[in-house]
């Protein structure tokens, strides 16, 4: 193959796998900055809020393990059309349910949005040398900014349009998506269609040395991330008195920043051992984490933390497909993505119902915010037992 014409492809690839990510990660969070909406309309406990915000969560890290193996099988690019129409469709559904119990059907349906990142993995693996995997993996997550487009465009335009409208808008959106990847992208030169039954691969996958100890790290770093990210809004609202739309915004200032530092976990991870980045990723959540779980005022000390806090996530979820892309057999990349991703979501599934349990008993999220920093330290001490001789090798 040409190697401009090569190099041209490579990245239009994967400019639009980012683009349909950011799209579907924007629908799979379009009911967390709606939240206190729905709160009001439905006059829903701050407990069964956290539920709303986390139902489309846990669908979501179900979902990556049906999709890794999908994608294996049948490519990226086929997986990321029908997850675009399946969205599309659960999205309008939400324009017209006035149903509390719709209302919690279509979030869990929604889901499978969060489940697309996994297609990007091996589609955008199969384009890229491994010296530059961990980067464009990078590139590549940061359609997780979706979260953050959401937080700043769903209540602006659901107060411009109507929720009604929104809804539909964005359910056109997420169609026309689902067509341009099946009409204007294609697999990557060194992608194979994977052999056997999906439950070889995935006892494959599950029999590879790093698929549950990356599968623990990322529970932790992708966790807090999606955590934080869904209960900032709410936090800042009940906690500081922000208005909805101001705590919207500003929480997603705090996912567009760990979603911009991705590429910098991949790129530390590209030139020096991955799990490094990772242990001086734990280190720094124990010290942000026990900041922000002394409640400290929003300006400065509040904002140090969180902010903070989303560099640090980000870097680690970068640095922790780095690995992945790197050392992976090529054959199982799909499915042990969809493991590792799994985990990060349920890992983020628990910790808003845990803050909307602490702020209803005690009117705070110290308690979950301060378990975040102990499983951090904890997991700073253990790594080099889990890793063992490979500790400070891998992905070098």
């Amino acid at each position: 193959m040409n190697t401009k014409k090569h190099s041209r492809q490579k990245y239009h690839a994967l400019i639009l796998a980012t683009a349909i990510l950011t799209l579907n990660f924007w629908a799979w969070s379009l009911l967390s900055p709606l939240a206190t909406t729905y709160k009001e309309i439905f006059q829903l406990s701050p407990v069964a809020v956290s539920f709303l915000i986390a139902t489309p969560v846990l669908i979501g890290a179900l979902g990556r393990i049906p999709v890794g193996l999908l994608t294996d099988r049948y490519g990226g690019r086929a997986v990321f059309f029908w997850i675009c129409l399946l969205t599309a469709m659960s999205v309008a559904g939400l324009a017209f349910t006035s149903d509390p119990n719709i209302l919690f059907l279509l979030a869990g349906a929604i889901g499978v949005a969060g489940a697309s990142f996994v297609a990007g993995v091996p589609f955008i693996s199969a384009w890229f040398p491994k010296k530059q995997r961990g980067f464009a993996l990078g590139v590549y997550a940061l359609g997780n900014g979706g979260t953050a487009v959401s937080g700043l465009l769903t209540p602006w335009s659901a107060e411009a349009l109507g929720r009604q409208n929104m809804f539909l808008a964005v359910a056109l959106i997420l169609f026309v998506a689902g067509i341009a990847m099946w009409r204007l992208s294609r697999e990557g030169p060194e992608w194979q269609r994977a052999k056997g039954g999906n439950l070889k691969r995935l006892w494959s996958a599950l029999k590879w040395e790093f698929t549950w100890k990356l599968s623990l790290i990322y529970g932790l770093t992708f966790g807090a991330f999606v955590a934080l990210g869904l209960y900032l809004p709410v936090h800042l609202n009940q906690s500081y008195g922000l208005d909805p739309a101001d705590a919207a915004a500003r929480a997603a200032g705090f996912v567009l920043l760990a979603t911009l530092v991705r590429p910098v976990g991949g790129w530390l991870s590209d030139r020096f051992s991955g799990l490094s980045v990772i242990k001086a990723v734990c280190m720094a959540i124990f010290v942000l984490a026990a900041l922000a779980a002394v409640g400290p005022d929003l300006m400065p000390f509040g904002t140090l933390a969180y902010l903070g806090l989303a560099m640090v996530l980000g870097i680690g979820n970068g640095a922790v497909f780095a690995i992945v892309g790197h050392q992976c057999p090529p054959a199982i990349v799909g499915t042990v993505t969809g493991l590792v991703g799994a985990a990060g979501v349920i890992g983020g599934y628990f910790p808003p119902i845990l803050m909307g349990v602490s702020f209803q008993l005690f009117g705070s999220i110290t308690f979950a915010v301060g378990l975040l920093s102990v499983v951090s330290l904890v997991l700073f001490f253990t790594l080099k037992r889990l890793f063992g001789t490979n500790f400070r090798y891998v992905n070098r």
